[in-house]
């Protein structure tokens, strides 16, 4: 198995040492996992998309025109 090594900021690490039962290499490892899990369905959801990265641009656009206009009357 590979190594990794994550920088963490002193925050957090205060916060996890309040917690010593936890293996947090296990955590770190399962939420990559997820990730990772997520980005694969992702890529094959879109794998078979014939929009642009422009038409995803204006899609947004016109979904954010929608939103405003919506809480605009609320």
């Amino acid at each position: 198995m590979a190594s990794m090594t994550l920088a963490i900021p002193a925050d957090l690490r205060a916060k996890m040492k309040l917690f010593p039962e936890i293996n947090w290499s296990e955590v770190a490892r399962q939420a990559i996992l997820l990730k990772t899990r997520q980005l694969e369905q992702l890529n094959r959801l879109f794998s078979k998309s014939t929009l642009t990265e422009q038409d995803t641009i204006d899609i947004g656009r016109q979904i954010k025109q929608r939103v405003w206009r919506r809480h605009q009357h609320h």
